[in-house]
């Protein structure tokens, strides 16, 4: 780019240098011939480079383009006026084709305002009109300002026709709006350094333009000029042509403040009205009569100041609106779940507390509703989050249906839902049933029948009760859990200490518990697992049982607690250090040393914590690692599967054996099987009915017991609790057995060796099957 203006005011310069050796009277001449090359010569730079180049780029390099052929083509038409009249008239009124150039420099600059940021998105036909106006505006106030500050005896236009002094005047005119709107255009319109760069030429070329044209009307009557006042009008294209072969830059614009750049855009066109007004104000009070043309002036500033309040009031008020839309639209956000659209917790509370204070000094009855899917875990585990997400939002349209208009449904989080009845509180029974029945209806979703169930518990407050918001959720919470304790799917209500201790709920109750480090309250059952060829038992499960302040609590719902809560980790190290602590014990029971089972959830596989959890119970009770077995139950799916099979394999490197628990229940479980070095599988109870589906079943087991044969890994069926299923697993080749056939779990204070039942042969089932 140096290079290029190098070159180029060398050429002006070179010109220049030539006009002035000619003399005066070859003056005229060699200017319009310089002139019509220059003008030449930039129209062609222009429109090539608008052949490379697309949209906004393309366009305003073929206006300068245009105007440049316009312009040459009549200096190419005084040159051969100069040449065939040379005492031709120096101006006419065929200049007014010189106003072809600006008018296009005009149009190109017009398309700026598409590329400038605004913080409020307008028409670009609205900032062009602006843009016009503000230049405008501001030119005409420098013009009153200049006007009424030259002396008169500046301008010599003395024996000139109107009509020609009006084309002198237009020229420099035209340039000083050229040059306001450029100047607008940088100040107002940030962008990187390299895309600047063709505006601020183009700027210097409307400056030497305009010098020339100044120059021109200052000695109208005294024309023609020299060489060296003319090099405005062989600078001027030849500026535009090096700002057309500029590039603008791959970089995006930088944008700095847009605010600063907005008050700067607002504030910068009164400035100079500002100025003129006081200048005008101060000479007419010293008894200077305005002349007509700076009355002129002052009308039409005014006109324009007019018009351009006009856009300013249309822009804020379009921005007002666009704030308080912005401002809803940040209330919605607020107080309302994204995903399903429901009120949130937030906008729950509010209510709720609203509710209460209704309640306690107007005795306003209300009723809370507080709502737990019910494994709603398995749905994201089987189908993938992004299905999981479809279910709660027809989940959030189904309860929206069961419940008045009136009334509010929110999403409290996860799989959480609440109601809040202040209007028909006596609705509440009704409407929960409703819910209930409602979800028991499957969803159907891209082909999928998928079953959701959800327990519900219900808080009516006592008439003068005074609680929290809080409180009453807790209430609720512990009603929930009272409904899962009794089998899930069904409503409960509120009882008082029968649900919860002092209002507490079941995760504040859960982790009181687990903080104590399990006691009181948590305590270790044990379930044998034995050898089907002859009902020894070799092995017991160390299962977690809990007993809160309420009474017991059954084991699925408190691992549910858990998981949501993130206190498994607590319960899984607990039954880590409380089994291998008992293995001595467990050993006199049974009159040998036996293995002890401990579950551990799969989401913990791989995260810090386990073998180290695994490492201090080993270490502190003295237990040899062989007789530990970890089970990795699939209440969650493995997040990662090579994490967790570097983590087995971790653990047994201590001398631990692992065990992939429920074996058949869980997605991915070949995969696991694949993937996870495993010692041993437990089938789930779903797969070892052998003796209610003898065929299909017995085609599973078997192919499940000839693949870990050939991987080396021990196989215990689940859930066996009749003898015919015993015989019918160990007529198959399964070697371990556990279930209620062989004892239900219990404190090891209550253990003893089971008594098997006589197995029957394979005949006598034969037989029994024939009867």
């Amino acid at each position: 780019m140096t290079a290029r203006l190098f070159v180029t005011l060398t050429l002006v310069l070179g010109a220049v240098v030539v006009g002035e050796l000619v003399g005066p009277r070859g003056w005229r001449l060699s200017a319009d011939a310089a002139q019509a090359v220059a003008g030449a010569a930039a129209a062609w730079v222009c429109l090539a480079a608008a052949g490379r180049r697309t949209g906004i780029e393309r366009h305003w390099r073929r206006m300068v383009g245009a105007g440049l052929v316009a312009w040459t083509a009549l200096r190419v038409a005084w040159v051969v006026r100069d040449i065939a009249d040379p005492g031709r008239a120096v101006t006419s009124a065929w200049d007014i084709g010189f106003l072809v150039l600006p008018l296009c420099i005009l149009f190109g600059l017009l398309t700026a305002p598409y590329v400038r940021p605004r913080p409020v998105p307008t028409s670009p036909r609205r900032d062009q009109i602006a843009l016009l106006i503000d230049s405008v505006l501001i030119a005409g106030s420098l013009l009153a300002l200049v006007w009424s500050a030259l002396p008169e005896r500046l301008m010599d236009w003395a024996g000139q026709p109107p009509l020609v002094i009006g084309m002198a005047v237009a020229h420099p005119i035209a340039d000083l709006v050229l040059l306001t709107m450029v100047v607008l255009l940088l100040a107002t319109r940030p962008a990187s350094r390299a895309a600047r760069r063709p505006l601020q030429l183009a700027g210097l070329a409307v400056i030497a333009f305009g010098v020339t044209d100044t120059l021109r009307l200052a000695n109208l009557a005294d024309l023609p000029l020299s060489p060296l006042q003319t090099a405005g009008h062989l600078l001027g294209p030849a500026l535009l042509a090096v700002a057309a072969s500029c590039n603008a830059g791959g970089t995006g614009p930088v944008r700095p403040n847009t605010a600063e750049r907005d008050w700067l855009h607002l504030l910068l066109p009164y400035v100079p009205v500002t100025a003129t007004g006081i200048v005008i104000a101060i000479s007419t009070g010293a008894g200077n009569p305005l002349s007509p043309f700076e009355a002129y002036l002052g009308w039409l500033g005014l006109g324009l100041v007019v018009a351009r309040q006009m856009f300013t009031i249309v822009d804020n008020t379009v921005l007002l609106d666009r704030v308080s839309e912005g401002q809803r639209r940040l209330h919605h956000q607020a107080y309302h779940d994204p995903l399903t659209g429901l009120a949130n917790r937030a906008l729950y509370r509010e209510r709720l507390v609203l509710a209460l204070d209704a309640h306690r000094h107007r005795g306003r009855p209300l009723a809370v509703l507080f709502a737990d899917l019910d494994d709603f875990k398995l749905i994201n585990d089987s189908f993938g989050h992004a299905m999981g997400d479809r279910v709660l939002r027809a989940i959030a349209e189904r309860l929206q249906g069961c419940v008045p208009a009136d009334d509010l449904v929110a999403r409290l989080g996860g799989d959480e839902f609440a109601v809040l009845l202040d209007h028909r509180p006596a609705d509440a029974e009704p409407v929960g049933h409703r819910i209930l029945a409602a979800l028991r209806e499957p969803f159907i979703i891209d082909g999928h029948r998928i079953g959701v169930g959800a327990s519900i518990g219900l808080v009516v407050p006592e008439p003068g009760e005074a609680l929290s918001a809080d409180a009453l959720l807790r209430r609720a919470d512990a009603a929930m859990y009272a409904s899962k304790r009794r089998g899930k799917g069904a409503l409960a209500r509120y009882a008082g200490a029968a649900d919860a201790a002092a209002d507490a709920d079941l995760p504040h109750l859960l982790a009181q518990a687990l903080a104590t480090g399990g006691r009181p309250g948590f305590e270790v059952h044990y379930q044998p697992i034995v050898r089907l060829a002859d009902g020894a038992t070799v092995a017991v499960e160390a299962l977690a049982r809990w007993t809160s302040a309420a009474g017991p609590v059954h084991p699925d719902v408190f691992v549910t607690v858990a998981e949501r809560t993130g206190q498994v980790a607590a319960i899984d190290d607990f039954v880590l250090d409380q089994a291998c602590g008992d293995a001595t014990r467990l050993a006199v029971v049974y009159g040998r040393p036996i293995d002890v089972h401990v579950n551990v959830s799969a989401a913990r596989l791989g995260q810090d914590g386990l073998e180290e959890a695994v490492n201090a119970a080993l270490t502190g009770h003295h237990l040899p690692p062989s007789r530990l077995v970890i089970e990795i139950t699939e209440t969650h799916r493995i997040p990662d599967l090579a994490v967790a099979a570097a983590a087995a394999g971790r653990l047994r490197a201590l001398g631990v054996r692992v065990a992939l628990d429920d074996f058949g229940s869980g997605f991915n479980a070949l995969a696991q099987l694949h993937a996870l070095p495993v010692d041993i599988v437990k089938l789930d109870s779903t797969l070892t009915d052998v003796e209610e589906a003898p065929g299909r079943a017995g085609a599973v087991c078997r192919s499940i017991l000839t693949i870990c044969g050939e991987l080396d890994i021990v196989v215990v069926a689940e859930g066996i609790e009749t003898p015919a299923r015993a015989a019918g697993l160990s007529g198959l080749g399964c070697p371990l057995g556990q279930g209620y056939l062989f004892g239900q779990p219990g404190p090891l204070h209550r253990l003893e060796s089971p008594v098997i039942p006589s197995q029957p042969s394979p005949s006598r089932i034969a037989g029994a099957r024939a009867e």
